[in-house]
């Protein structure tokens, strides 16, 4: 088994996040040139980096690792209905998503 997502997956965290290379990796404490190699697929992090990644991009390990594709975010400080809004509008996306998807499979 590859893992030649990992790196994709976690640089689109990472910048999701608005965070450069070397905040990352002043955050956990490795090099630039570290944080590259990881988005290249040309090395991997050891299990305590990846927790500390995944503390520090708020994120889970299953999706940096292909496990899920449930990205988990938080919506801290929105109102119980701007959260029902924001989740009414994912689920027509999903919903548009299911539609396109039937007409392509025809």
């Amino acid at each position: 088994m590859t893992i030649n997502f990992f790196g994709g997956r976690l640089k689109a965290v990472r910048k999701a996040k608005r965070l450069t290379q070397l905040e990352l990796s002043q955050r956990l404490g490795v090099s630039k040139g570290t944080v590259s190699a990881y988005e290249q697929g040309l090395s991997y992090p050891s299990l305590e980096t990846l927790v500390s990644i995944c503390s520090i991009l708020d994120t889970s390990a299953d999706y940096l690792l292909n496990i899920s594709d449930d990205l988990p975010f938080k919506m801290g400080g929105l109102t119980d209905e701007q959260t029902e809004s924001i989740l009414r509008v994912v689920s027509l996306i999903e919903k548009a998503n299911e539609t396109l998807n039937d007409l392509n499979e025809k």
